[in-house]
């Protein structure tokens, strides 16, 4: 049987599926057999040429437990040895390493082909690097994806079964040593917190680069404030041959809007429940991911555990030769057995972003935040518009029109001395609404130069015109601006069990419309910060209106905010609004 919360969800037709070589890439017309790819074989123009020979197992069928009948395309060495398996489990095609959407896609990111061999599934190891390393990389479709039977699911209890049984069917395999890991970024990386989590018994250690690890927080409601636009773009990948449908995502977006309810509750990940080894991947800048990545570290159960913290994009992290041959410590050290000291590794590496070119990397620490991390309020001067130590006697209401201009309000202060922030920042805000009964409010903190000029930084190799115009007010996980966070003030009700004065948390299980003259109080959490600043440079906070870094990537608007009327945002007496910061007492060198 299916799980049982398959009965809850919604679901539509899958896309259809184009197997004409091309549109899903050159190994994607289905046959099961057994191909000797050869050394120095480029698989398709523009790729780079194979280092090995590699036997390639096509379109292998696995029985899931309900019955169904998955695909899967399996790369291993010819040499006959047993090997351990690295499994990319996403509903990305597991053939679409040369499908034009990724080639235009890596081409926009500055990334070209060269870096891999075309046989990569999106977001997926290379086979061809992994391969000649001596492992075997498993790339299945799900169910429901191009032949795979089934319809499609997408996150939650089915995909962790899922991914069990297809852990134990490798596992089983003649040529299997009988280890098997989880790796990849984005889709990739938070299946591993839904697949981790059921304990197959033959899952040896994971490694997630990079993903949300809540449904509902991280993805269709972050804030509160429904965002379907990604979700859509998501939902094109759910691709079938044979007439399977989808979970359809933007359907329950609008018939759930709150998070207690069960198909929500399905697609929260228990990162407590993972016992395996575990190396996590992390960045401060990825708008779509940061938040759910820190949450999973926080929580996740495994005593060994090391956590990177990158100053990069995902992709261009993850495929960086350098970083792949960490990895591949990681998973020899595990996986093969080898005694490369990857247990020295120091349990934290943080950075620290100065967005002028001389960013800090791989600092290490025993925990995250680092020690010597203290959080600091500092407070809102309405009269001013400063950021100070301690807060005013007596209120000053600031006031701006929701959706107008400038439909914000800003407080800043300049450093006398160099100043580090390292750890988990939040917004606490006194507001209010005149003529509508909610507002969505979206706190940025900014870096200024010595100049007043804002500053931001790429984050993939790319700087072009184009990706100028998309990351302006857009594109926002290619280009960091500074830590951000937003709340729908309906949703405000803070969750006793989860929620600290640290980093606030929503139980988002009720709707608590304002009143006029109702003056409410907004914990506001923001992404992971590790920001530097110089003397005389500045820290501006943006209190808005708007989704002012709008949408995750280029093309893809941002959520559907409700506002109206006026704001007020109190900033004094019993109503003193502050901006928390984990100040670093000591600097890092």
């Amino acid at each position: 049987m299916t799980v049982k919360i398959t009965e809850k969800m919604k679901f539509s037709p899958s896309f259809d599926y184009i197997d004409n070589g091309v549109e899903h890439g050159v190994f994607s017309p289905f046959e099961t057999k057994e191909v000797i790819l050869k050394k120095g074989q480029q698989i398709a123009a523009g790729f780079k040429p194979l280092a090995c020979d590699i036997k390639m197992l096509k379109d292998v069928p696995v029985k899931l437990r309900d019955g169904v009948t998955i695909y899967t395309d399996i790369y291993l060495p010819t040499t006959g040895e047993k090997v351990p398996t690295l499994i990319a489990w996403s509903p990305y095609g597991k053939s679409a390493g040369t499908a034009p959407r990724y080639v235009n896609l890596f081409n926009m990111l500055g990334m070209g082909e060269a870096w891999n061999s075309g046989l990569t599934k999106f977001e997926a190891p290379d086979p061809a690097y992994w391969v000649e390393h001596g492992y075997a990389v498993c790339n299945p479709d799900m169910r429901g994806i191009a032949h795979s039977e089934g319809d499609t699911t997408m996150l939650g209890s089915q995909e962790a079964e899922d991914g069990y049984d297809l852990i134990e069917w490798l596992a089983a395999q003649s040529w299997s040593n009988g280890k098997t890991a989880l790796t990849g970024t984005s889709y990739l990386a938070f299946s591993q917190w839904y697949i981790a989590a059921a304990k197959p018994p033959h899952l040896t250690c994971i490694n997630p680069t990079e993903g949300l690890a809540d449904g509902y927080r991280d993805l269709a409601y972050i804030g509160g404030i429904p965002d379907e636009n990604f979700i859509e773009r998501l939902a094109v990948n759910h691709v079938s041959a044979t007439g399977a449908k989808r979970e359809d995502l933007t359907k329950e977006l609008h018939a759930e809007p709150l998070a207690t309810a069960d198909i929500w509750q399905d697609k929260v990940a228990h990162p407590e429940e993972i016992t395996v080894p575990a190396f996590v991947i992390a960045s401060y800048s990825n708008t779509l991911h940061t938040m759910g990545t820190f949450r999973s570290w926080r929580t996740l159960g495994s005593k060994e555990r090391w956590l990177r913290i990158h100053d990069r994009q995902e992709w261009p992290y993850y495929y960086d030769e350098a970083n792949t041959e960490e990895l591949r410590r990681f998973f020899d050290y595990y996986l093969l057995g080898k005694d490369n000291n990857w247990p020295d590794t120091p349990t934290v590496r943080y950075s620290v972003i100065d967005f002028e070119g001389h960013n800090q990397t791989d600092i290490p620490a025993a925990a995250f935040p680092p020690a010597g991390s203290q959080n600091t309020r500092y407070y809102m001067n309405g009269m001013t518009r400063a950021l100070q130590a301690q807060p005013e006697a007596k209120d000053f209401p600031v006031k701006y029109v929701a959706g107008g201009l400038p439909g914000r309000a800003s407080f800043q202060m300049t450093f006398d001395q160099d100043t580090e922030f390292v750890g988990y920042p939040k917004a606490k805000l006194f507001m209010e609404v005149d003529g509508y009964n909610d507002m969505d409010v979206f706190v940025w903190v900014q870096k200024l130069d010595a100049r007043g000029n804002v500053l931001s930084e790429f984050v993939v190799p790319n700087h072009g015109a184009a990706l100028q115009d998309f990351t302006q007010e857009g594109a926002s996980a290619l280009r960091y601006k500074g830590a951000w966070g937003r709340l729908r003030a309906s949703m405000r009700h803070l969750d006793d069990k989860v929620a600290t004065d640290e980093i606030p948390a929503y139980t988002f299980d009720r709707v608590e419309k304002l009143e006029k003259g109702e003056i409410v109080s907004l914990d506001i959490v923001l992404s992971t910060i590790g920001l530097s600043y110089k003397a005389g440079e500045t820290l501006r906070v943006v209190v808005s209106s708007k989704d002012e870094l709008g949408g995750v990537m280029p093309g893809t608007p941002g959520g559907q905010v409700d506002n109206k009327g006026v704001h007020t945002l109190h900033t004094g007496g019993e109503y003193a609004s502050y901006l928390q910061l984990p100040l670093m007492t000591t600097q890092s060198v």
